[in-house]
């Protein structure tokens, strides 16, 4: 249990702003430990609720080549803590609500029309509905009363220290993960784990706008990025050399990596896909607007 702590109690966390039951906390045990686990071919749900694509479209969810919102901790979390609330508000009954979130509303309401609301007992209502489904109920209903009382299991609980709670943190500009990573002194697995809503080698806030971490990783993230900021807003502030200020840059040391533009191309589109900021594109390349050429060649990297 340790191992899922982290997000169960996030979940807990968000749960706490909304109108739902409190055995939904552990809904993701449910359906995938708390993993954040993709779809195969013939399932296309995902992230640790397992929303399908049209799902995560109803609720808000956005899906593309850059970003897959099932896999956004925090935006996930609100989306089906929302829908949640929503199907109580129809159907009154939070066995129900289970049924609706595994088989899906339209197959509820079905049953509801030939049979009606189950009767208000502390039980397993007794519809003609999939096994799958009576036992998601089931298991969720089971979790929950272990979780109530441990004791009653001779089973102990762990607790999560403050340093390892789950928070949302800035991203301030586009970067890699391992650079990221770096910043957060964690490690690149660990990062995605907690970030998998990012796709590809690149993250960028224009997409999602944080970053999770446990507090700890979030704070030495904050500090590092800062110090990042500050240090590059003191190298602005400097005055060109003579031999720039006379139009004799000198050329970039041949270690540098660089970048031949291409036809619609622009700053921030390469700033995103080498991780930097277009104001250190700009300093680096002495560019003093954003106008591009194709076969220009600028220099992507940070100068030794």
């Amino acid at each position: 249990m340790r191992s899922v702590l982290p997000r169960l109690v996030y979940v807990q966390e968000v749960a706490r702003n909304y109108d739902v039951a409190g055995e939904f906390v552990l809904l993701p045990w449910v359906e995938s430990n708390f993993r954040p686990v993709g779809s195969g071919p013939r399932r296309q749900s995902a992230g640790m609720w397992q929303i399908v694509p049209s799902t995560a479209g109803a609720i808000g969810l956005h899906l593309n080549n850059q970003y897959d919102g099932r896999f956004d901790i925090p935006a996930a979390t609100h989306a089906v803590m929302k829908l949640l609330e929503q199907y109580h508000q129809q159907f009154g009954d939070w066995r129900v609500v289970d049924y609706a979130y595994n088989a899906g509303e339209f197959a509820v309401r079905r049953v509801i029309r030939a049979h009606g609301l189950p009767p208000a007992q502390p039980t397993i209502p007794d519809w003609p509905i999939r096994k799958v489904t009576r036992e998601h109920l089931t298991k969720l209903l089971a979790i929950a009363c272990v979780v109530r009382d441990p004791q009653r299991f001779a089973i102990t609980l762990p607790t999560l220290p403050p340093d390892e709670r789950l928070v949302q943190t800035a991203l301030p500009h586009p970067m890699s993960y391992q650079q990221a990573a770096s910043r957060a002194g964690m490690s690149v697995a660990d990062l995605k784990h907690l970030n998998a809503g990012f796709r590809g080698q690149t993250m960028d806030p224009g997409v999602a706008s944080y970053l999770v971490l446990p507090a700890r990783h979030a704070r030495r993230f904050h500090d590092v990025s800062l110090q990042a900021a500050l240090e590059d807003k003191t190298e602005l502030s400097q005055p060109h050399s003579t031999q720039v200020a006379t139009g004799m840059a000198t050329p970039p040391p041949a270690m540098n990596r660089t970048y031949r533009v291409r036809a619609g191309d622009s700053l921030w589109k390469i700033a995103r896909d080498h991780a930097v900021q277009v104001r250190q594109l700009q300093r680096w390349n002495r560019l003093t607007g954003s106008s591009l050429k194709p076969g220009q060649t600028l220099v992507v990297a940070a100068p030794n």
